[in-house]
Order: structure tokens, then sequence, then C-alpha cells
């Protein structure tokens, strides 16, 4: 960019995976100017100045807001935490950016799901719209269904739209917070896949391929990535992964799926956010299901180097330090 315009990076304040903040890092680092959407001015704001952004403090559904952080920025990244308002969000940005005018790259975080959830499936029969889910579960999350309805907005805004559909985080809840009391406690991995195989990514390689696209996107306009991580691998591995990170021996004890999402996710967080425990129940069906048994080559591609694997994740996860600290 010649006059290296501010890039807008919202999702700042965010937790899981940490890939705004580490973009915000990643930018920085190469003397990007950034400007950070964030919701609140706290102590995650001011580690955001302490760094060198500049922070925008507002909110992603008052369009005021929107237009005001969006002002002298013409590439953006958007992202929101799970929220039952994410498709309002992501259309009030693309509304604000088509008023600008002005905008060279609209990266838009997305997930896995979209690559095979195409309309032709979605108006399917059921049984067919059962098989692709897994057979356990007919519908999807709201959340998933925001991030469909997003994408079909932002694909009739004439934005210059680059998706990157990220498969199941490492560092996501299922996989990095629930099990962590019977890892540190019984030496056992409590997960409700049986022998189904994965292959999550880390939030660094998801934050350092948005940070290239923003960098130069002439190439990845109006494309969609579809990242998987490294290596499929069954619970086993996973197991033995989380053993070499926390110095013990771990074994992996399948779970009944209705009892693992009723103990880990409906009875700990569907009380103050039922949205969150909806979609992450939707994932562990559609994990159990078999929908995530996939690994490609997009995401080595897009790096131009190997991809972080499960363990290396594990080992930077900072809830994951903090329980062997206090264990």
């Amino acid at each position: 960019m010649s006059k290296r315009n501010p890039i807008l990076i919202t999702g700042a304040g965010g937790e899981v995976g940490s890939v705004s903040k580490t973009m915000i890092n990643m930018l920085l680092e190469q003397q990007y100017p950034v400007r950070a959407f964030v919701r609140r001015d706290d102590e995650r704001a001011a580690a955001l100045r302490q760094i060198g952004a500049e922070v925008f403090v507002g909110d992603l559904l008052n369009v005021a807001d929107v237009a005001a952080a969006l002002k002298g920025c013409r590439r953006v990244y958007f992202s929101m935490s799970l929220n039952p308002y994410y498709t309002d969000a992501s259309i009030l940005m693309a509304a604000a950016a088509r008023a600008q005018g002005d905008i060279e790259v609209f990266v838009n975080i997305s997930e896995f799901e979209q690559s095979y959830m195409t309309f032709d499936r979605m108006i399917g029969p059921q049984e067919a719209r059962l098989g692709w889910l897994g057979g356990f579960v007919s519908e999807w999350s709201p959340q998933q269904r925001a991030h469909w309805a997003s994408e079909q907005a932002l694909k009739w805004s004439g934005l210059p739209v680059v998706n990157i559909r990220a498969t199941m985080f490492v560092e996501n809840p299922i996989l990095c917070w629930f099990p962590l009391k019977q890892l540190l406690g019984a030496g056992e991995l409590h997960l409700p896949f049986g022998t189904q195989k994965i292959a999550p990514i880390a939030a660094y390689d998801v934050a350092e391929v948005c940070t290239k696209v923003l960098i130069d996107p002439s190439a990845h306009i109006s494309m969609s990535y579809e990242l998987t991580g490294p290596e499929l691998k069954d619970m086993h591995g996973f197991a033995e992964d989380y053993g070499a990170v926390l110095g013990r021996r771990i074994s992996y004890v399948p779970q009944d799926l209705d009892a693992w999402i009723e103990t880990y996710i409906n009875s700990t967080i569907a009380s103050r956010s039922p949205h969150i425990a909806d979609h992450l129940g939707t994932i562990a069906r559609l994990v159990a299901g078999g929908r995530y048994d996939v690994v490609n080559d997009e995401l080595e591609d897009l790096l131009g180097r190997a991809p972080k694997v499960v363990r290396w994740a594990l080992e930077q996860s900072p809830r994951i330090r903090k329980a062997l600290e206090t264990a």
C-alpha cells in the first residue's frame, strides 16, 4: 500500500484462538498500521495500544460506529465472537464498506462447514441432509446459519471478499478447555468421538494466512479457501499429544455423545449463552458423525511452509499453561 492506510481488524478483544490479536502483532511487525476494533476499553484494549495498534472502541451492531472505524481503512478483516446477531454485524460492515467505496479487500473469517453446506444440500430431502450432517442432527446451529447467510450477503455486496473457511481450531473449547480437568486429574482424555479422526488447525496458521491476504490481496479476491490442519488423527493420537505437553501418560476414554454434551456444554454454558452452547453441541455432533474427517494441502500452499501441528498449538495455549501452573 502506497500510503499504508490502517488495516481494520475486528474481534480484536476475542479469546478463542486469538486470531485477531495474532494478526495485529504480525501486521505491526511488518510495519503495517492497524486499527483494532474492540467492544470495551479494558485491559485487552490497553495491551493493544501498548504494542502500537490504534484502538477503536465501538459496537459492531451500531452502523455509525462501524462507519467511523472503517474511515481511512481500505483493507478489512471481519470477525466476531459467537453471537446471535453475527449476520447483522457482517452486513452492517459490508454496508459501511460499500458506502465508503474504496475497499481493496474484505477478509471474512468463516467456517469449514460452508464448503459443503451448499444451497442445493440445504433444500434437499431431510434424509440427505441428515446424511451430510453425520446422521445426528437435522439442522445447523444458529451460528452456522449466520455464517452461511453472511457469505451470501457478502457475495451479493460486490465487495472484494476473501472467505477463509477454517476447520475446527485446536484451541476450540471442545478440544482445549473442556477436557483439562480430567486430563490433569485422572490422566484421561474424555471426548465423545469414538474412532473418528479430525485435522484441527492452529489459530496461528489461520492468522498468518489472513495476514498474507491483507498484505497482498490481488491473487486472492473472490476466493474461498477451505483450510484444515496437516494431521488427520484419532483421539488416541490427541491423547499422545496431550501427554507430551502435560508431561504425563494420557489415555483416551470415549464418552457417550449426548451425556458428554450435557455435562460439558449444556450444564456449564447453556444458562448464560444458549447460542454458544447450541453451536458447540452441533460441532461435537458433526465431529462424532465424521464430518471433519478430512485433510488437505491448501493451508500449506498458502503459507509456503509446513503448518503447525496439534502438539505445537497445545504447547502455546495460555489456558493449558495456566492450568499446568495451578495443577
